[in-house]
């Protein structure tokens, strides 16, 4: 470590711009993993009830370049917190991917892909796969945009000031509600968001 100047106060906001970094890291990483899982999960699941196959490629790809990227990069925006200092120092060779960071995303993946998997089936009960398709799309976009603010903190922020601190968030969450709206509603893309197995 160079300091560049003569105040050793300099360390201590060294020290906590790196924690909320890797916080921020963290945010980014139970986000898209917990979501990747939750998709995982619902093919998997609907390929072992002999099942179609939910989602079409184009399908994943809108979710990968938009509901993903998005919230990912607005969690790695996140405003830092002073509170980080209060936590101990984490082992040098502690691996990100702890046990408790894993089983948190295995929980939110696993509850996200059984709400996208009801509404698969809700929409496959007259054995149209074109319905039931477009409702697990429609539910796995909205419920991973709604879960980038889950991944803010450890607690529930939804009645609290944090919910609404990280503008890139809001900005996110308001783009790709918007892009999926258009999708569902305007006709002429219809037949490109159907055109696979859906």
């Amino acid at each position: 470590m160079v300091l560049t100047d003569d105040n050793f106060a300099t360390i201590i906001k060294a020290v906590e711009s790196g924690r909320n970094i890797y916080e921020n890291i963290k945010k980014a990483i139970q986000f898209l993993l917990s979501g990747n899982f939750a998709a995982i999960l619902v093919v998997i699941v609907a390929s072992l009830m002999s099942l179609p196959v939910p989602f079409a490629p184009v399908h994943l790809l809108f979710i990968n370049l938009l509901t993903d990227s998005l919230p990912a990069i607005a969690l790695g925006l996140e405003p830092y917190h002073h509170d980080v200092m209060g936590e101990k120092p984490r082992p040098v060779k502690e691996s990100i991917l702890t046990k408790d960071f894993l089983t948190r995303i295995g929980v939110e993946g696993g509850v996200i892909g059984a709400v996208v998997l009801a509404a698969f089936l809700i929409g496959y009960r007259d054995g149209n796969k074109v319905l039931a398709g477009t409702m697990a799309f429609a539910v796995l976009c909205l419920s991973r945009l709604l879960h980038g603010y889950n991944c803010k903190a450890k607690k529930p922020v939804i009645f609290t000031g944090e919910f609404f601190n990280n503008h890139f968030m809001q900005g996110a969450f308001l783009a790709g509600f918007i892009l999926l709206t258009v999708v569902l509603t305007v006709p002429v893309l219809h037949d490109f968001f159907c055109s696979a197995d859906t």
